[in-house]
């Protein structure tokens, strides 16, 4: 063990932002093994299989060693390669490798003619979450201050966006309101949409402790998920049943008058409003199921899940299954109105609880890495569009070059042709990356750069909690940052960074609210313990304690009625016919399984996706693989499994493998307010293989 060193860092992987800390062999520079700390107080010394076996990516003979440029892009400009030709080298049939200083400059020149071809707006720039706060924040500076355009945005837009509308719409910040640890002094929980046990792991462990010792726990979902076996309330809803369920809810809690007045008159505004509307619902009354064939036991689930709700101390959970729907924003303030109506918000053991995804979409979403926001969530000088705008914008030939950082455009998005199509209507896409994803295969020039687990900086997890990373090995690829400095000095810019800490130290000023107090001598004193923002004088476990934060601190009802559609619209009539698809993640995988597929381990445990369909529908499915096919595209063939934990008519898969292509499947259906697409329901035909 003399050779052995161990490291305090955070997990590369989900919005959990578990401490860890690994054993690093200094000769060999080597992760040995990867742990967590006894006494973390996010992973309460606990790991999931991913944050504690999937580091072998690290040093992975696929990692990108130098920057790529493709031959073709090169052959279609002839101007760039007389001028950087010398310094080119053989790699294979597609590529030359070059060194750094060359890929930016190709890149410089190329996004300098293609600003004064089709001005300054045809650049955009995605991606960022899976890096750290300080290469976000730089990333959208880049891009709107030195490249002059608008055009940032981030893998939000494919999750929790929906959230952060809601949220803010009605109680004026988009993030969680409470503490992991708070789960332990909740009285009631409700999870919905969420299959907590493989998407967030170690939070699901504070959950499962409270709900074996309390019996205090509902679960909604489209299928029955391990969470159930250990629910009070098991409610299984019909696809697309989100709202509605939630509205009724509501109901309840108005027609039994279980509201908190006091909290209701001293808090909030446009209750009364509110609450007419609901009660004038056809669709809120939860007597509405007793119509909805093989979902009529929902009718009394929800009024004791109301019930329990309204009189306790109690916490929501909610994740991709609410916000990935046509209704996802509204669906999010329509959890922020149960907790409005029975004051569960502002104090210990109450709260609402968006899973984020990615270890650091906070954060990102926070240094302004969104079209609509600046750094800490101010107006921008001008707004940009969003990314399914920008394929748009691709597709018509006014946005021409793409810059990519960390983000798989042509995997995780929906509508893969559409897509592709408008990728190949592009004259420039720059990825920085770690492996030669689906999108950096397509990409013009690709910059192999440091993961999480080689470089310094700041991730903001879902609990709004910011952990201080640092190296576990050494490593000599540069870090985003040091690829945008050089990119920014040659087109123009004046950055002058000399590490992360120089651009967190901006970060301080620039988004004040949040981090002001939260500098590197702080982070680095409290690395296993983190620091929630807001970070001044303290940082602050709890939000809305006194006030919410809207304009006049007051919270508000947003009310949207259910509009019957999809499967419950065939139920009613008595006309269902076809199967419903919806998607998620399983425990040994990460999104597009970048990282996760370096594992052996891993991927022996889940080597392609999966579809899960009910036993009672086996006659439809007469062969080992089938391709799912929708008027958008189709899937490869998947293989099937038959479960009795699907409804009938229902089917289930995974998303993280590029192969398998499920995205195809999906159109531009998407939240109305913004934009993200609906993935958890698509009515599909099955052709068997």
């Amino acid at each position: 063990m003399e050779n052995i060193e161990t490291i305090d860092s955070v997990c590369t992987y989900c919005g959990v932002g578990c401490d860890i800390a690994a054993n690093v062999d200094v000769n060999e520079n080597k992760i040995t093994k990867i742990f967590a700390h006894p006494d973390g107080v996010v992973s309460q010394g606990k790991l999931c299989i991913k944050g504690k076996y999937g580091y072998d990516f690290v040093d992975s003979q696929e990692r990108l060693r130098k920057p790529r440029i493709k031959k073709s892009f090169l052959e279609k400009n002839p101007a760039i390669k007389n001028a950087i030709g010398s310094k080119l080298k053989e790699f294979d049939d597609t590529w030359y490798e070059c060194d750094l200083d060359t890929a930016t400059t190709t890149a410089s020149i190329k996004l300098k003619e293609i600003q004064e071809k089709y001005g300054r707006k045809s650049v955009c720039s995605i991606g960022g979450a899976r890096t750290s706060c300080e290469n976000s924040y730089f990333f959208q500076k880049f891009t709107r201050h030195t490249l002059n355009s608008p055009h940032v945005d981030n893998c939000a837009r494919v999750c929790h966006s929906p959230s952060l509308k809601g949220m803010r719409e009605t109680i004026g910040e988009g993030a969680a309101t409470n503490p992991y640890n708070d789960i332990y002094n909740a009285e009631f929980m409700i999870v919905i949409g969420s299959n907590t046990t493989e998407a967030h792991p170690i939070i699901a462990n504070r959950i499962l402790d409270v709900a074996r010792e309390h019996d205090n726990l509902a679960v909604f979902d489209v299928r029955e998920i391990k969470l159930h076996r250990f629910a009070k309330y098991k409610a299984i809803m019909p696809h697309e049943a989100n709202l509605m369920v939630l509205n009724m809810l509501a109901y309840v809690i108005i027609d039994e008058e279980l509201y908190d007045e006091s909290f209701l008159a001293e808090r909030t505004k446009g209750f009364d409003e509110f609450k007419d509307k609901i009660l004038n619902d056809p669709y809120a009354n939860p007597d509405y199921f007793k119509e909805i064939a093989g979902y009529e036991d929902m009718a009394k689930i929800i009024r004791k899940v109301a019930r329990e709700y309204a009189l306790k101390n109690s916490m929501i959970f909610w994740g991709l299954g609410i916000t990935e729907h046509l209704d996802g924003s509204y669906a999010v303030m329509a959890i922020t109105h149960l907790a409005l109506m029975t004051g569960n918000v502002g104090k210990s053991g109450t709260g609402l609880m968006p899973l984020r995804g990615q270890n650091n979409v906070q954060g990102t979403c926070d240094m302004g890495m969104l079209p609509y926001y600046d750094p800490d969530y101010q107006e921008p000088k001008e707004v940009g569009l969003m990314t399914p705008q920008l394929v748009d914008e691709m597709i018509e030939g006014r946005v021409k070059a793409v810059l990519n950082m960390g983000e798989d455009l042509t995997h995780i998005h929906p509508n893969l042709n559409k897509m592709e199509r408008a990728i190949s209507n592009l004259e420039f896409i720059m990825v920085q990356e770690l492996f030669m994803t689906d999108i950096a295969s397509k990409a013009d020039i690709v910059v192999g750069v440091k993961s999480a687990y080689e470089k310094t900086g700041v991730y903001v997890n879902a609990m709004r909690r910011l952990h201080l990373s640092q190296p576990l090995v050494k490593s000599d690829l540069p870090d985003d940052w040091e690829v945008l400095k050089q990119l920014d000095n040659k087109m123009g810019g004046d950055a002058s960074y000399t590490s992360t800490k120089d651009i967190w130290e901006e970060v301080q000023k620039v988004a004040y609210r949040r981090f002001s107090g939260a500098d590197y001598h702080r982070l680095e004193k409290h690395r296993k313990r983190g620091l929630q923002w807001p970070v001044h004088t303290e940082d602050t476990p709890i939000l809305h304690q006194l006030d919410f934060r809207t304009e006049d601190g007051y919270g508000r009802f947003h009310y949207k009625q259910y509009e019957l559609r999809g499967m419950i619209d065939e139920i009613t009539k008595n006309s269902l016919t076809g199967y419903h698809l919806t998607t998620g993640r399983t425990l040994a995988h990460y999104n597009n399984a970048a990282q996760t597929k370096q594992t052996d381990n891993l991927m022996d445990r889940y080597p392609e996706d999966i579809l899960l369909v009910c036993e009672n529908d086996a006659k439809d499915f007469s062969s080992e693989k089938v391709i799912l096919k929708t008027e958008y595209g189709q899937t490869n063939p998947l293989t099937i499994k038959l479960t009795d934990k699907v409804k009938p008519k229902t089917l289930f898969t995974t998303f993280h493998h590029a192969d398998s292509r499920i995205n195809a499947l999906f159109g531009d259906k998407c939240d109305e307010l913004i934009l993200t697409a609906a993935f958890k329901s698509i009515k599909v035909e099955v052709i068997n293989c």
